[in-house]
């Protein structure tokens, strides 16, 4: 199984962009090549209109690297599939093309309108919370299958016995 894929939404790329907490630690792991972020030209449309609220108050060269920043980490996607399952909030919809069409196993979000689905097409749908906890599961079962798969070394019956402990 290759790397992991995600979608992140426009208000983690914000809010990892504006604060410290765990939006920031999940952007962190795409910057690492933890896992391929994926994002539409849409949705990057929305992130350069949405740096331009007053009040983030972020400096045009500030504004100008962190786009910089996501374009140099990020594979972009062009959806063709025009989706219509979030009813409340339709621009909600985006994230999930871009899902879509970018193949990704998770939708990283702190819309309610997403949450609730859960999944959406084998897409997990999830917290920044939510995705780093799932992260450490992951880690942690590949950190032990490294464990078991790692040389055995014969160190004799007597080895504990032989070691000096008077040190």
């Amino acid at each position: 199984m290759g790397k992991a894929k995600a979608t992140l939404d426009t208000n983690i790329l914000i809010s990892a962009f504006g604060w410290k907490g765990k939006p920031k630690q999940v952007l962190a792991m795409a910057v690492e090549g933890k896992f391929e972020l994926v994002i539409s030209d849409k949705q990057f449309d929305e992130l350069e209109r949405v740096l331009e609220y007053p009040k983030f108050s972020f400096t045009e060269e500030q504004k100008e690297r962190f786009k910089a920043l996501i374009l140099s980490v990020a594979t972009l996607v062009n959806p063709k599939e025009k989706i219509n399952v979030i009813k409340e909030d339709p621009d909600d919809n985006m994230i999930l093309e871009c899902g879509v069409a970018g193949k990704v196993d998770y939708i990283v979000t702190g819309d309610p309108d997403l949450l609730k689905l859960k999944e959406f097409r084998d897409i997990k749908i999830r917290t920044a919370k939510e995705f780093l906890k799932e992260g450490r599961k992951d880690n942690t079962k590949e950190l032990f299958q490294r464990f078991l798969n790692r040389p055995r070394v014969d160190f004799g019956k007597n080895f504990l016995n032989e070691i000096d402990t008077t040190m």
